[in-house]
């Protein structure tokens, strides 16, 4: 682990990401959400790292920003199979919890899941609010997860 990398995401590492991408498909992933990243990748980034390990591309993951970038959402994230269990999506995950704990806006971190990841996020910190079945595609299930990163104030009275 001593060799990654994180860096931000360059328009000439869209190959290697979409390989990546499919070598998740169909485990983690959906085909059909194939079409779905390329997308992302040519028009929805607004914050988007990849990470290297002795420079190779090993894995992605995104932020993107809603209700006035006060929430960010974690988007886009999967690592290599073979790198995978090996902490390197926690590390990746923990770079942008990072960078949004950092924005003074940000009161809120989302990400939307599945069934098959959900538990990743949990052991992160994320909550569970609400599952809809056959999101994704069918047998892909949305988890929609948060993370709160603003205390709230403290009730006058309250015991610490």
């Amino acid at each position: 682990m001593r060799n990654l990398k994180i860096r931000a995401y360059q328009t000439k590492d869209k190959c290697k990401v979409v390989e990546i991408f499919k070598s998740n498909v169909p485990k983690y992933f959906a085909e059909s959400e194939l079409e779905d990243l390329k997308c992302y990748l040519g028009n929805q980034i607004e914050v988007y790292f990849v990470a290297e390990m002795n420079d190779e591309i090993i894995g992605a993951g995104g932020i993107n920003f809603e209700d006035e970038k006060k929430t960010g959402i974690i988007s886009w994230d999967f690592i290599h199979p073979n790198h995978q269990g090996k902490g390197i999506g926690s590390k990746l995950l923990q770079h942008r919890l990072e960078l949004l704990k950092s924005m003074q806006n940000i009161d809120t971190i989302n990400v939307r899941t599945s069934q098959l990841t959900f538990m990743f996020y949990e052991k992160n910190g994320f909550v569970l609010n609400k599952i809809q079945k056959d999101y994704w595609a069918k047998g892909y299930d949305l988890y929609e997860m948060n993370f709160q990163i603003r205390n709230y104030p403290i009730v006058v009275g309250q015991r610490l």
